[in-house]
């Protein structure tokens, strides 16, 4: 039996196909692992060494990977209610009810989103935190402290863009007020300080820019869609990618003790 596996095992590993994804084995010794790590497509983000004490579960805590996952179920879950989803005044509450109850596993696919928006915006504070409290935003990882600042920033982004689109009460009267505070924007902003030097009005400010008009209606309801789904998507996806390049660059954070950092 034992040799059967080995063969099975080796007809596998010792074929092109596999050789060419992955060109080293994973022989117990440290430089070998040096090499999986460094040439492999999929690894090769990953820190090529990393301390003990950084993957001690009382330090990392996990936050961050698990931000990552929920930003892709919510990719994942996104996509497929962008099948089932008009951004239309006259369609858009009457498709959430037909997810909510005609769509087979509509209501679980759109609560899977909901929820994991939730536990997104929870997941990155709690990130955020542990990285501040243990330390890890100092030298050298200032420049990754500032991407995840923008990270957090596109979060909330992504939060509220995605609270118009069930098109509800809720949803209207909570972008009016949110959006009603771009009024006091200082210069951009209408009512804001200084917004009389560049001729600020009701109908040019960032305001007016985030609404398509001076009420929620139907232009800021596309407006709100095409952010939420293309627009901050896209910018997360490109920060995410420089956020884990710099981990690898700059090491993990528990590579240097707190208060040593």
């Amino acid at each position: 039996m034992a040799n059967l596996f080995k063969a099975a095992q080796d007809a596998v590993t010792e074929n092109q196909i596999w050789k060419s994804i992955f060109r080293h084995g994973y022989a117990m010794n440290r430089r070998n692992r040096l090499l999986m790590i460094t040439n492999n497509v999929f690894y090769h983000i990953l820190p090529t060494k990393i301390s003990r004490y950084g993957m001690r579960m009382r330090f990392h805590w996990g936050a961050g990977i698990i931000t990552f996952y929920l930003f892709l179920v919510l990719t994942f879950t996104g996509v497929l209610l962008m099948f089932y989803y008009t951004p239309t005044v006259p369609r858009a509450y009457y498709d959430l009810k037909d997810l909510q109850f005609v769509v087979p596993f509509g209501n679980l696919l759109r609560n899977m989103h909901r929820y994991g928006a939730h536990a997104m915006v929870f997941m990155v504070m709690v990130h955020m935190a542990r990285t501040f409290y243990t330390s890890s935003y100092k030298a050298p990882r200032e420049y990754n402290w500032v991407v995840g600042v923008i990270l957090l920033t596109l979060t909330f982004l992504l939060s509220f863009s995605g609270y118009l689109l069930p098109w509800d009460q809720l949803a209207i009267w909570a972008v009016t007020v949110g959006t009603n505070m771009a009024r006091a924007t200082p210069l951009l902003g209408y009512e804001g300080p200084l917004s009389n030097l560049i001729g600020m009005k009701v109908n040019n400010d960032v305001r007016f820019a985030l609404l398509g008009g001076t009420t929620v209606g139907q232009a800021t309801l596309l407006r709100f869609y095409v952010l939420h789904c293309i627009a901050f998507p896209l910018a997360a996806t490109a920060f995410i990618v420089v956020h884990f390049w710099r981990v690898r660059r700059d090491g993990f954070s528990g590579d240097v003790p707190v208060g040593d950092a």
